[in-house]
């Protein structure tokens, strides 16, 4: 079911370069490889919307801008159905729903922080998938590189993951639609040490 979503998706990206080609309409397509910049393009939904967090282990990354990816719902959810992880719950992911829409924050990012992103997301141990993606901006649409859980099991997240999801949506100015959508999340109330600590330690 994957392959076929992920085959769905590129195959809406297709349609709809054609018709911005056949109707002469201007859209800014940036690549996310960023091969002569030397960076690339990220966007971020989960608790890599707080720029402390994401640059814990990827200190290149700056801010792009805001943008929607259409198409794609958010969920929270683990890799395997009984498994432990630094955020003591369900962690963020993207699940192709049509009508759907999950807002983000686009980071540009050092080539050299490429394998320390993936790192981070578990690519390396088959906990994430990179994909590319077409968001939608003010600036036109934006290719980047995100990441879709593999083997996916819904599980609530952590009140302190869904703390730094909340306020990586607000630093960057997310819609009040969106960052109420996010308040409501139900978590699975843990209240041991998490890597919450360690960006509040950043923040000061």
């Amino acid at each position: 079911f994957r392959t076929s979503c992920a085959d769905l998706s590129l195959l809406v990206l297709a349609l709809l370069l054609c018709l911005v080609l056949s109707t002469g309409t201007s859209v800014a397509i940036s690549k996310m490889s960023g091969v002569a910049s030397g960076r690339f393009m990220y966007f971020a939904f989960g608790s890599n919307l707080l720029k402390e967090r994401l640059q814990l282990t990827n200190p290149s990354a700056s801010f792009c801008t805001t943008g929607r990816l259409k198409d794609y719902e958010l969920n929270f959810g683990l890799w395997e159905q009984h498994v432990e992880n630094a955020w003591h719950g369900g962690v963020a992911t993207i699940e192709f729903c049509p009508g759907a829409e999950v807002w983000g924050v686009i980071w540009t990012l050092s080539n050299e922080n490429l394998t320390s992103l993936d790192n981070q997301e578990g690519v390396n141990l088959g906990m994430y998938s990179p994909l590319e993606v077409p968001v939608d901006t003010d600036k036109g649409l934006i290719l980047c590189r995100t990441y879709q859980m593999n083997n996916f099991h819904a599980c609530a997240p952590s009140p302190q993951y869904k703390q730094v999801v909340c306020l990586g949506a607000e630093q960057n100015g997310l819609p009040v639609e969106y960052l109420k959508r996010l308040e409501v999340i139900q978590t699975n109330n843990y209240s041991g040490p998490s890597i919450l600590d360690q960006i509040r330690s950043s923040m000061k």
